[in-house]
């Protein structure tokens, strides 16, 4: 590959792997239990899932990752879409910080069913599926909402696309239910909730941004009539 195509630099990627530990090192360290079990399940396949993306993206396709790299307000964003990127990221940090106190250093979900444990890792497998797959078959995967003019932004209707139209936020929905179900913390389900509703409603933004920008999105629509779950929304 032609180095000159790699937009962002070889130490920033080794700054953010080491950024990324930030996120389990705060959890376990909230959590009280360095030795938590569920705890260390959920931060190995959180640092696995990063790191394999940022590297297959620094190596297969650095034009994507440059534009993941781009900072809210950046391009031609739509104005509405910084808010809900704020929101998400304050969902995710309370998220993050609020599960290992309720799950284990204070315990406010009580007894937490046992069973439901195995379900929120088969959760995390499937989530880590999705998120894998919408980089690998969508180039144009932006973090922000906006049409990439710059880069000949096309419409994807392949792979993991033809499946649910917004196959990466059903990644999302997954990790944020599948999580606490994990580490048994009910006020993480509640927050994954509430992030699961702001993703619903970035998600009725974009596809009219989308429906407005590419011609072909209509019917595109009428093909993957389901945006995150099949058969539900």
């Amino acid at each position: 590959m032609d180095r000159k195509k790699k937009i962002v630099s070889l130490s920033m990627i080794i700054f953010t792997l080491i950024y990324i530990l930030i996120f389990p090192a705060v959890l376990l360290f909230l959590s009280g239990d360095w030795f938590w079990t569920e705890g260390w399940i959920f931060s190995i396949w959180f640092l696995v899932l990063c790191w394999t993306t940022i590297i297959y993206l620094y190596r297969k396709d650095p034009e994507l990752l440059n534009e993941r790299y781009k900072k809210p307000g950046e391009g031609n964003q739509k104005s509405w879409d910084k808010y809900v990127v704020f929101g998400l990221m304050i969902g995710f940090v309370s998220w993050i910080v609020l599960m290992p106190l309720d799950a284990k250093r204070f315990g406010w979900s009580g007894s937490f069913p046992f069973f439901l444990k195995p379900v929120g890792g088969a959760g995390l497998l499937l989530s880590s599926f999705f998120f894998f797959r919408s980089y690998t078959d969508n180039t144009f995967l932006s973090a922000l909402v906006r049409v990439q003019t710059e880069r000949k932004h096309r419409l994807v209707t392949t792979g993991v696309y033809a499946f649910v139209r917004h196959p990466m936020y059903l990644g999302g929905i997954l990790l944020f239910i599948g999580t606490p179900l994990l580490l048994g913390s009910f006020v993480g389900i509640a927050l994954g909730l509430l992030v699961t509703l702001l993703l619903a409603f970035r998600t009725v933004g974009e596809e009219k941004m989308l429906q407005d920008e590419f011609e072909g999105y209509s019917e595109y629509k009428r093909k993957v009539k389901y945006r995150f779950i099949p058969y539900i929304w």
